[in-house]
């Protein structure tokens, strides 16, 4: 009554207007310590000053100047590994003489080798010392990364306050390597909170119904809810159905963005994705399949990206059973130096992606090469 809310806005239908609601989202969070921009860093102390552009404010950087997404640190001494001479600590420098170190990871001063094969008898066969073998290890050089779980994930509304649809509902099985999404609804991201420097991830999408012809895909360089990567893939061309703020018309076919909003979740940011295209100051279009073929109805694909961030190397492929559909060929974007991966969709139910699997690699593919060579 003493706070002026003339759209008597109530987000959490606690009765309290958000305008004089100390938690608006109900949520248990003061307002106050909220993560407006979805990066997992309140907002009274988010700076979003980050001079390397891997995601991670300078002032929480392990390695400020130094791409880093993953923020991995061995030896625990605040110095990412990206940026330390001695990742292990055991005083023998992983790369200068008297270096390289034979387990640059564990521990081993002495730098025994039995075999004399170059690895040291400390960390043969297991190069982090997780106790998960490298042979099955998907991140055999980070010990806080054993296997693929989305099981833990973060929601991200990307039109929170319109009312054109509801918000997704994401269900994961198969011990976190499987994600489900019901509902006809508004675009949302489920986003695992793993981050990483090079990345392949690959997965089997499928639209398990013959309902609709909208969008879905996956993200990769996840950093905020303006910032991230995604491929999209629409059945049939259609204009969005809110002429507001502009029109948006998404064409068929798999398209790869670099999201930049400046406005963050919301109206412009909506039909920004929905629309194939550039749109300033919220979306680029990479690359799209000149084919503008669309996703067939309870038809599986399987896709695996690579993202190499260090030089912004960007490939993703699409199968059919053993058929080829689509390849974006090498794209080369800096965009987002790294960060979380995670699943998109918009406007369609009934999304399945299964056998998510995700892997470190910071690889440089030959082909980037040769890519480079041709650009010359």
């Amino acid at each position: 009554m003493t706070v002026p809310n003339s759209g008597q806005e109530d987000a959490d239908r606690d009765g309290i207007g958000d305008a004089c609601d100390d938690d608006a989202d109900g949520d248990g969070i003061p307002n106050a310590e909220k993560d407006t921009d979805h990066d997992l860093v309140g907002d009274v102390c988010d700076t979003n000053q980050d001079s390397d552009g891997d995601g991670h404010q300078d002032s929480r950087d392990n390695c400020p100047t130094v791409p880093n997404s993953s923020q991995l640190d061995t030896d625990g001494d605040g110095l990412g590994d990206e940026c330390d001479e001695d990742d292990d600590d055991d005083g023998v420098p992983d790369f200068r003489p008297p270096g390289p170190d034979n387990c640059r990871l564990v521990p081993n001063p002495g730098q025994e080798d039995s075999d004399g094969d170059g690895v040291g008898n400390l960390c043969e066969d297991d190069f982090d010392r997780d106790m998960v073998i490298d042979r099955i290890d998907v991140c055999p050089e980070n010990a806080e990364v054993t296997l693929t779980d989305f099981r833990a994930f973060q929601t991200v509304v990307l039109d929170p306050e319109g009312d054109a649809q509801i918000d997704p509902n994401w269900i994961v099985l198969n011990q976190g390597m499987e994600i489900v999404q019901t509902m006809n609804s508004d675009p949302g991201l489920a986003v695992g909170y793993t981050a990483f420097n090079g990345v392949d991830f690959e997965g089997t999408f499928h639209v398990n119904t013959a309902t609709d012809d909208d969008y879905a895909g996956f993200i990769f360089g996840y950093q905020d809810s303006s910032s991230f990567y995604v491929v999209m893939w629409k059945q049939m061309e259609q204009t969005y159905w809110q002429a507001n703020p502009f029109r948006a018309v998404a064409e068929p076919g798999i398209q790869l963005k670099a999201v930049k909003s400046k406005t963050g979740p919301g109206e412009y940011l909506r039909n920004s994705l929905w629309h194939t295209g550039d749109t300033t100051d919220q979306v680029k279009l990479l690359w799209k399949d000149p084919r503008n073929s669309g996703w067939k109805d309870k038809t599986s694909y399987r896709w695996f990206l690579q993202h190499r961030p260090q030089v912004g190397y960007i490939r993703a492929r699409f199968y059919e059973g053993p058929e080829v559909v689509a390849d974006t060929g090498v794209v080369v974007d800096t965009t987002m130096r790294g960060g979380r991966l995670g699943v998109f969709c918009f406007s369609q139910e009934n999304i399945i992606w299964s056998n998510l699997r995700y892997r470190c690699n910071d690889t440089i593919p030959e082909d980037y090469e040769t890519f480079r060579f041709q650009q010359d």
